[in-house]
């Protein structure tokens, strides 16, 4: 303690020196950052494979950040499941707000240049970047007081745009437990009358899209637990009751994936997700310009 006063009276007044930018540090960590980050991804992926609960958590995260690629929401699975809003240090800075001692960066991917491999095909190089959740700062995440949208406008939404029928039939025999199905042979979904709002929400999320991965070679047994998961995040994002999912068990089929597999499905289940989710939005704003118009007649 005494050195360091010492220290500290005999540099007193005087400019602390500026180190120098090593450029060729920051390239070797960031090459470091880089190797990192696929190292994380592919053990994330593998450890989705045999554990629900790290699905759960994936699709959780993939609604929270729809533009997030999935290897983006892989690394965030690992290093901070719970995030809710991610900025790099510099948004940060310039928002006045801090990042609290002792934490550290988060590794994500961004984009980087085109180049073309040796076989002649274009590829795109990724660089790592090191970004901040809001708990990471001294800013607060402020709640959020959506405006809860009835099950059946919901629905409506849901089916504006799908890629096949959908009817309500009560002729049609439906599985125990379900009330909505996707006939392939007939490219419809078929829907059971009176069913409660949130439930028949889930039913026709799941079958819309089986709906999406129907194209050549489609396998409604294979597909299933893609369209459970697109179900429950098209759940989670409309604010529709998600509680009666459950992913304690996976799929052999699931399971049985490596790690390039597991990227793929989850690939299929966000690009499907954020589709249908799109559409809605549109519907929605559709219906909001109506009504706008209807206020000035």
């Amino acid at each position: 303690m005494n050195e360091f006063k010492i220290r500290f009276s005999e540099d007193s007044g005087k400019t602390p020196a500026v180190q120098p930018f090593d450029r060729e540090e920051w390239i070797r960590q960031k090459r470091a950052d880089r190797e990192k980050a696929f190292e994380m991804i592919d053990q994330a992926a593998e450890l989705a494979a045999k554990d629900g609960e790290r699905v759960k958590t994936i699709l959780d995260l993939q609604c929270r950040f729809p533009g997030y690629s999935v290897g983006n929401i892989l690394l965030l699975s690992v290093q901070k499941p719970d995030a809710m809003w991610i900025e790099d240090y510099k948004y940060w800075k310039e928002n006045n707000a801090f990042i609290r001692k002792g934490q550290t960066g988060i590794i994500l991917l961004e984009p980087g240049n085109e180049y073309t491999r040796k076989d002649g095909s274009v590829a795109v190089s990724y660089n790592a970047k090191r970004v901040f959740d809001v708990s990471q700062t001294n800013r607060e995440l402020w709640p959020r007081h959506p405006s809860p949208k009835d099950a059946r406008v919901l629905i409506s939404a849901l089916i504006s745009n799908a890629p096949c029928e959908v009817v309500t039939d009560d002729s049609v025999h439906f599985p125990e437990g379900m009330a909505a199905r996707y006939d392939s042979g007939h490219h419809t979904i078929y829907a059971a009358r009176d069913q409660e709002g949130s439930f028949l929400f889930r039913e026709i999320a799941r079958e819309l899209a089986h709906a999406y991965l129907d194209h050549e070679g489609y396998d409604r047994e294979k597909g299933e637990f893609t369209a459970v998961c697109v179900s429950y995040m098209l759940c989670v994002r409309s604010e529709v009751d998600a509680s009666t999912f459950d992913f304690r068990e996976l799929p052999e089929s699931f399971r049985s994936l490596d790690s390039r597999g597991v990227r793929a499905e989850l690939g299929k289940m966000r690009d499907i997700t954020n589709r249908i989710a799109q559409d809605m939005e549109h519907q929605f704003e559709l219906q909001k310009a109506e009504k706008e118009k209807a206020a000035e007649r």
